[in-house]
């Protein structure tokens, strides 16, 4: 088949998946950062990539001159991203108690208020990623580190920056990092000085404690690194999770309709959409420590290795009929959470979010329809996430809830 270049893939993604995945397990293709990458994309072969300790997610195992992704200072850079066992072990059990399932659950009565509340301003017409799938995450987020409510600043624009760079503005992805440093930076010392009942006032316990016999200290770069993902991820995603099953629905108003009158079935609707069009086409780039074999390849060490979670989430030979969105089908073992020790953190958290941004958006409209056409839907410019800039609806108030 004839070379493809990232444009092609963020054009149709899968689409240019479906063909590359026939076509080979493995191929040659331009990375975000434009420099070459081998991109896996069949399932198998993906899901036993994700947990292989031989291909490290930290940057230093990088062959010289050949990876040039995004780059940030050792503030924000320090985190669960970068990071193979040991540190990642240590920071992972630091901060993996605030998300377990029993957790998040009691978080869903507060998300409903939040989902509530902005649905009360939301109008007849409106953009629904800026008025709805994007404030909800974020106050979420910020209730769960403890971030007061009137110092919460605009982190679509942040995150804006640093995931979809836009090429004629190449000091905005700067800007931010300096936004991010600041904001962060303020709000560590604000913690310091009153700790209060949040996770971060007690990563800030742990950080500060001489005394720490389990080896679990923080540096003060993991610290802030660590606050700094579990805001960026806490976001982003979610954000993508929410529009992109709205629109799943909004093309099929009969599956809204049967989810009213019945919502037990929308776990399994975000479980499918997850597998279907999920947020994360790719999972976080890995650099082999050691030549490795993947479908019959093999990739030599250093070399940047992308894994499809879209494509092998798309497998037939793992998920029949794969084209089609089916809440019957039983989606699990999708691989859009990862597979293996870096598994998301908040894959509990993000589920539950989105379930819940559905249930009180049906609950409060009666009536959903998109308020242009589908072809003139914009999505995000990159290979890296996989979500609508902007999702136009109109709403008829359920009579019963009204705005």
């Amino acid at each position: 088949m004839q070379p493809i270049d990232a444009a092609t893939i963020v054009a149709d993604p899968h689409g240019t998946y479906a063909a590359l995945r026939e076509a080979g397990p493995v191929h040659r293709v331009p990375g975000a950062d434009g420099k070459p990458a081998w991109l896996v994309t069949r399932y198998e072969d993906v899901r036993a990539a994700l947990a292989d300790p031989r291909l490290s997610l930290d940057k230093r195992h990088a062959a010289p001159g050949n990876y040039s992704g995004m780059s940030l200072p050792p503030a924000l850079d320090a985190n669960l991203l970068n990071m193979d066992p040991p540190d990642h072990t240590r920071i992972r059990r630091l901060v993996v108690k605030a998300f377990t399932p029993g957790r998040v659950e009691k978080l869903r009565e507060p998300v409903r208020r939040a989902a509530d509340a902005l649905l009360d301003g939301l109008g007849p017409e409106a953009d629904l990623i800026s008025a709805y799938a994007g404030p909800l995450p974020i106050t979420v987020m910020c209730d769960l580190l403890g971030v007061p409510g009137d110092d919460r600043p605009d982190f679509r624009s942040w995150t804006d920056a640093l995931v979809a760079p836009d090429p004629a503005r190449p000091e905005a992805a700067r800007e931010a990092v300096g936004h991010l440093i600041g904001f962060l930076s303020r709000l560590l010392a604000a913690k310091r000085a009153e700790p209060g009942d949040d996770l971060l006032s007690d990563l800030i316990a742990v950080r500060d404690d001489e005394g720490d016999a389990a080896g679990g200290r923080l540096s003060e770069d993991e610290l802030m690194s660590l606050a700094f993902l579990l805001l960026f991820g806490g976001y982003e995603n979610v954000v993508h999770l929410i529009g992109n099953t709205v629109l799943a629905l909004l093309e099929r108003p009969g599956l809204a309709a049967e989810l009213r009158k019945d919502p037990d079935g929308l776990p399994g609707l975000v479980e499918e959409v997850n597998r279907w069009d999920g947020p994360v086409p790719l999972a976080i780039r890995r650099f082999p420590l050691q030549d490795v074999e993947i479908g019959g390849v093999t990739v030599p060490a250093g070399e940047t290795v992308l894994l499809s979670l879209a494509s092998a989430n798309r497998d037939p030979r793992r998920f029949p009929d794969p084209d089609r969105l089916d809440l019957r089908r039983g989606a699990s073992g999708h691989l859009s959470l990862g597979h293996g020790i870096h598994y998301c953190l908040g894959a509990a958290l993000g589920r539950m979010e989105a379930e819940t941004a559905v249930a009180a958006l049906l609950s409060r409209c009666q009536e959903l329809e998109l308020a242009v056409p589908v072809a003139d839907l914009t999505w995000r410019p990159t290979m890296r996430s996989r979500g609508l800039i902007s999702l136009p609806v109109r709403c008829v108030p359920s009579r019963r809830t009204g705005f």
